[in-house]
């Protein structure tokens, strides 16, 4: 079995695994209890955040626990929204935002807030100065994820802070799921990010757990309200099992990048000049150093994606259409849409994303296969 779909979700480290079992079979208090087991959960929750926050260059106070993702996304666009709606109701996101955080910024239009949607050039890079000329003095939000999950187009993070450096009362917030352990932390959590998502399951922890980066002082109103936990931001009994196993993969993810991209790097550079040969295929993500080196993208001329995916599952390789979020819905990569690509040809599109568990035996196998599957299509095409 060889799974290139990293970028959907990873599969957890063993010491993950059993991080969450000592903990949930051990440490099984509510951290809001009064006893001693609840005094041990608060410890243990505490010390997972702080060594994030360390992780991170980040203070502790800045780490906020969720579920995921998709509720980071959710609580920063709308929580930001909600807080600062009495100066303003003008947000901007990219065209090319995950659906947890176009989608939450779709909804906001329908609550009275007013969006604007910065456009791609054609290689899947936000256009900066575009995003500057949509700027008012009612913006009080600015979202733009720092690696886009169906391309792997690096955003430009680092000249977008740049523009809003002179701008305090718009927020700024980066949507890092697909950046952690594949782009170095500096490149995407600058001193002017207020508010970064990201998700334990995409770097090898369980599922269910993340956690919102919130700059100190930056306020947002909760989703979540009840119990009080998280600063009475984020109410729900904490994931403690999930946090300490997420902080433990954190760290191991961070420990591992310095070796561990470079090899990733070499494997996608083997499969795009492999690909790049063949006369009907598109590739739709670079080999530069603008791409993430875990993400390829590509499609076969003429031949639907889906149709793909299931080509390579039956010799057990695990590939994805694109976004795994979107992927069972049958819909053609919006980020390919933003970039122009016509929808017929970005309905082709197929995503490849390696992680340091793959290795160039496996890719050497996966282009085997591919050479059969390609030849299968020609009919098609």
């Amino acid at each position: 079995m060889i799974y290139f779909d990293n970028s959907a979700t990873t599969r957890p480290y063993p010491q993950a695994l059993a991080t969450y079992q000592e903990v949930a079979s051990k440490i099984f208090g509510n951290p809001s209890s009064l006893h001693n087991l609840g005094d041990q959960a608060t410890r243990l929750l505490e010390a997972s955040r702080k060594q994030i926050a360390q992780l991170l260059g980040k203070s502790a106070q800045e780490i906020f626990f969720t579920s995921g993702g998709t509720e980071s996304d959710n609580w920063a666009i709308k929580g930001v929204a909600f807080e600062k709606a009495r100066y303003g109701k003008h947000i901007i996101v990219s065209d090319i935002e995950h659906p947890a955080v176009k989608e939450s910024a779709k909804w906001l239009a329908e609550q009275g807030f007013e969006i604007s949607f910065a456009p791609v050039d054609e290689r899947g890079f936000l256009d900066v100065q575009a995003l500057a000329d949509l700027l008012r003095p009612d913006t009080i939000l600015v979202s733009v994820m720092a690696v886009n999950n169906e391309i792997g187009s690096i955003q430009p993070i680092q000249a977008i802070s740049e523009l809003l450096a002179d701008k305090p009362t718009i927020s700024f917030h980066v949507d890092a799921v697909q950046a952690i352990g594949k782009v170095p932390t500096s490149s995407y959590l600058t001193d002017r990010v207020d508010f970064a998502s990201f998700s334990g399951h995409k770097f090898h922890a369980v599922r269910g757990v993340g956690f919102l980066y919130k700059k100190t002082g930056k306020r947002i109103n909760p989703l979540l309200t009840g119990g009080g936990q998280e600063k009475d931001l984020r109410s729900t009994t904490e994931n403690l099992a999930g946090i300490a196993a997420m902080a433990k993969t954190l760290r191991l993810t961070l420990a591992k990048e310095a070796q561990a991209l470079p090899r990733i790097a070499a494997m996608k550079a083997v499969i795009y000049d492999e690909l790049s040969k063949y006369p009907d295929i598109r590739l739709f993500s670079g080999k530069t150093d603008d791409f993430a080196p875990n993400i390829l993208t590509f499609g076969i001329k003429g031949v639907r994606g889906e149709v793909v995916v299931h080509a390579f599952e039956e010799h057990q390789i695990y590939i994805s259409t694109t976004s795994a979020c979107s992927s069972k819905a049958g819909k053609p990569a919006g980020t390919l849409i933003s970039m122009g690509v016509p929808t017929k040809e970005a309905q082709t599109a197929v995503r490849i994303s390696l992680d340091d568990d793959n290795d160039m035996s496996q890719v050497e196998q996966f282009l085997t296969i591919f050479k059969q599957v390609y030849q299968k299509t020609k009919r098609v095409r």
